[in-house]
């Protein structure tokens, strides 16, 4: 819904007559009456004005639909499935959706968990999109390293879907001997001031980024560091000696 501009959304779903309006040089069919006897798809309702919405509510209430610039009622017999992005209770509490649309279109709600949610998904998801990418660009057969499947385990992925498909598009460009390993794995999510969280470590995980991170910011003076930490320096040597830093 979001891809149709807001003045042509009436004559894409209930179609037109001829010469309803400028333009109007033939008639034509709109998406619920080429659906008939099928399903009909919406996808990101919640992007439908309020103008909009009243009038799909009247064609779902009334299983028929009228052309622009005509009279005839063609009555309906389709499935409607419709999905967002957004929560719907929640657009009816801001005013944005309609409450009686809302119950209309909430026969059977089928919530999908976000990429976070879905455990070892994540890698299943990663291979077909590697397989995907490699056969796309001709590289061959790619493999995905343990430490690199670690690291995408253990990420959120704020941008979902699509943001694994990117991460595993440019790691498969950026590796080595068709093996990508965990350094060709980048993570450049926007939202920055989560940042700590977007992967899940242990505490002792983000207390060594903290510190490498500021080791690098100091030129890896380790006093200036432990300085600004507020740490004793001898924790950081000896973390160093156990390689929790490298």
């Amino acid at each position: 819904m979001a891809a149709i501009p807001s003045e042509l959304v009436e004559s894409e779903l209930f179609g037109f007559e001829k010469g309803a309006f400028t333009g109007a040089v033939a008639r034509k069919p709109g998406k619920f009456e080429e659906a008939n006897g099928g399903t009909i798809f919406l996808d990101e309702i919640a992007e439908l004005n309020l103008n909009h919405q009243s009038k799909l509510l009247r064609v779902l209430q009334e299983r028929e639909v009228v052309r622009i610039g005509g009279n005839e009622k063609i009555k309906l017999d389709i499935r409607l499935i419709v999905a967002t992005h957004k929560n719907l209770a929640d657009e009816v509490k801001k005013g944005t959706f309609r409450e009686d649309l809302y119950y209309r279109v909430m026969g059977l709600p089928i919530e999908l968990p976000p990429l976070r949610d879905r455990g070892i998904d994540v890698l299943i998801l990663a291979k077909y999109f590697l397989d995907d990418f490699a056969k796309q660009n001709k590289l061959g057969t790619i493999t995905i390293a343990e430490d690199a499947k670690e690291k995408l385990l253990r990420y959120q992925f704020p941008g979902n879907i699509r943001e694994l498909k990117s991460i595993i598009d440019l790691a498969a460009v950026m590796c080595d001997d068709n093996n990508i390993k965990a350094g060709d794995i980048t993570f450049n999510a926007i939202r920055r001031d989560d940042s700590f969280t977007l992967e899940q470590q242990t505490l002792k995980q983000h207390t060594c980024d903290i510190i490498k991170h500021y080791l690098k910011k100091n030129n890896n003076d380790v006093v200036a560091t432990a300085r600004m930490l507020d740490i004793g320096k001898s924790t950081i040597y000896k973390m160093m000696q156990l390689g929790e830093l490298s």
